[in-house]
């Protein structure tokens, strides 16, 4: 009779344990679902809609698209005055827009913009899906730049060096040339040991790096290292022509990186005491248009402005 009531003790105790859990778990999936519900939703992403290619009137607060052009080298032009200019010859090959990305930002934009082309047998595949879900022949490089709605263009528009004016500014981004492996002289411009007078294989020393006081060495400190090979800009480059011919602009100073390498060209960001466009320039908006915008010749060079500096100043 006890093992009976035993027996019939445990098995009741293990029923309301199956029934407890069950309920823990019903509990449980219906806080979790409840929790889900709580959660923000996924965030809603935006893409302007642009049907045709149409001029439009440039702002100040509007932001064009970039291109990408190859590097031709360094040659020399002379001015109005007859002042000598070095210059850098970039050329745009097959510039196109690929793509229109979603952003978070109902106020911005960003376009995906491809150069060059390229073999099909040396493109992945999924790089190969997306050309052809765009409809654009494979392009050696892409870019994504940041634009405003307004300066939205349909996938496939082609962007040709008459997208710049002659006498605006630009920036140039490209990965500077490696240096490998430098010492603090040549990397950060050190002045070195003494020449003589006691100085033994330390010519070209760094010096202390941290001696009993602090007795370590400072984060960030200038030290021997790897040099070039990093992704420099260069801002407020005055275009000083345009070959509409070659597809070429020719832009005043050097550029980072070796000839033939891909360059990242853009309208300057950063202007101090500096108009963007000259005065009176017409700025082909959102980017030069054939037939619509006005026609150029082959080259357009710019008017450097002010008085002839090899002519001096009469007291």
């Amino acid at each position: 009779m006890f093992s009976a009531l035993l027996y019939s003790a445990r098995s009741t105790g293990a029923a309301g344990r199956i029934l407890s859990s069950t309920t823990q778990r019903a509990q449980f999936s219906t806080s979790m679902l409840a929790l889900r519900a709580k959660l923000p939703q996924e965030k809603v992403r935006y893409m302007p809609e642009v049907s045709e290619l149409k001029l439009a009137d440039y702002t100040p607060k509007s932001k064009r698209t970039g291109v990408i052009a190859r590097k031709k080298g360094m040659t020399a032009m002379w001015d109005e005055w007859g002042v000598r200019v070095p210059v850098t010859v970039l050329q745009l090959e097959n510039v196109q827009v690929v793509s229109i990305l979603k952003t978070s930002n109902p106020a911005l934009a960003r376009l995906q913009i491809g150069c060059g082309t390229r073999k099909e047998k040396n493109v992945t595949k999924p790089m190969m899906g997306h050309f052809r879900a765009h409809g654009i022949e494979p392009k050696a490089k892409l870019f994504e730049f940041p634009i405003t709605p307004d300066a939205v263009l349909p996938v496939g528009t082609e962007i040709t060096a008459a997208h710049f004016v002659p006498g605006q500014l630009v920036d140039v981004t490209a990965p500077s040339l490696g240096k490998g492996f430098q010492g603090v002289m040549k990397r950060w411009g050190f002045g070195g040991g003494p020449a003589s007078h006691g100085n033994s294989l330390s010519h070209r020393s760094l010096g202390s790096t941290g001696n009993i006081n602090p007795a370590r060495v400072y984060p960030g400190k200038k030290m021997p290292g790897r040099m070039g090979g990093k992704n420099v800009t260069v801002m407020r480059l005055p275009v000083m022509k345009v070959d509409t011919a070659l597809n070429c602009i020719w832009v005043k100073g050097s550029v980072p990186g070796y000839d033939d390498q891909f360059i990242k060209v853009r309208d300057s960001i950063k202007l101090i005491k500096h108009r963007l466009f000259p005065d009176g320039a017409a700025v082909p908006f959102p980017t030069y248009i054939a037939g619509q915008s006005a026609e150029q010749p082959r080259e357009v060079v710019a008017k450097v402005g002010g008085q002839d500096p090899l002519i001096p100043a009469s007291d």
